[in-house]
């Protein structure tokens, strides 16, 4: 069953989904901005469409786990056979319910990409949870830009990101630029305290640099930036380059949900 709006505000409280009707549409919770623009890309199955019903409200998550246990239960009864998401990622040696409570992550790869160096550029981010499938995103496009600005924008939008999730860990945020991370979390602070200035001449990116730097300074005790190698098979990293370079392609400036059905058919697509 294809998730439409009708379907949406049915199963909706208040504007929002509770934390297990997240987990069985495979989305981040907490909740990230234009969520409702996402699970309109989602598929589900008759018997988790009727579970998202029943979930509906403002319910703890106490309430949750019962509501699903009794909807196993009457499945059970009438020797309905066909499964819920639940019982499919249990199958398949996925966390369980108590499991992911107790490790519950956000993960955000960010990468950027450029044609030519100037050239058109663009940036991508993959965002992980313990949802099983990650959350892809693209834009940022510059018709005349840089790596340099590409992984600035990137790593701006995982910030953006970071701040309007509420998790009660610590938001992981992975860049394979050292110098988008040291920019803002290091030579800002000396370039700040000089008045926006260094000695060796013009900071470039000065303005993007600044706005992140203002975002990082808020949100850095609820957040770790880290940095890994591009193109060493990290996946996140991998599919965060993918849709920075599928920007070129769209030419989007604001940043979009990219569907998808497998990760392989991703990783598929054109890299530089």
């Amino acid at each position: 069953m294809k998730i439409d709006q009708n379907f949406i505000d049915l199963i909706s409280y208040n504007e929002t989904l509770n934390k297990e009707q997240f987990y069985i549409l495979g989305l981040p919770y907490p909740a990230i901005k234009n969520w409702k623009q996402l699970a309109l890309t989602v598929e589900v199955s008759r018997n988790d469409a009727n579970l998202l019903m029943l979930l509906k409200g403002p319910l703890n998550e106490e309430a949750q786990e019962q509501i699903i246990k009794n909807y196993h239960t009457v499945l059970d009864f009438n020797n309905i056979k066909a499964k819920t998401v639940h019982e499919r990622s249990n199958e398949e040696g996925k966390a369980t319910k108590e499991e992911s409570a107790e490790d519950e992550f956000i993960k955000i790869y960010c990468d950027g990409a450029c044609s030519g160096n100037p050239g058109e550029a663009g940036s991508g981010l993959a965002i992980y949870s313990n949802s099983k499938k990650p959350v892809l995103l693209y834009g940022a496009y510059e018709k005349e830009g840089t790596n340099n600005i590409a992984e600035l924008n990137a790593l701006f939008q995982a910030l953006t990101i970071a701040q309007q999730t509420h998790s009660e860990n610590i938001i992981s945020i992975f860049s394979d630029s050292k110098y988008s991370i040291d920019c803002i979390t290091t030579w800002a602070y000396g370039w700040k305290a000089n008045g926006w200035s260094k000695k060796g001449g013009e900071i470039k990116n000065l303005e993007l640099i600044k706005s992140a730097h203002n975002l990082y300074e808020k949100i850095k005790d609820k957040i770790e930036i880290t940095h890994v190698k591009g193109h060493a098979g990290i996946e996140g990293n991998e599919l965060a380059d993918r849709m920075a370079v599928y920007t070129i392609k769209a030419k989007n400036k604001n940043f979009e949900f990219y569907s998808y059905n497998k990760i392989d058919e991703v990783l598929s697509l054109k890299s530089y």
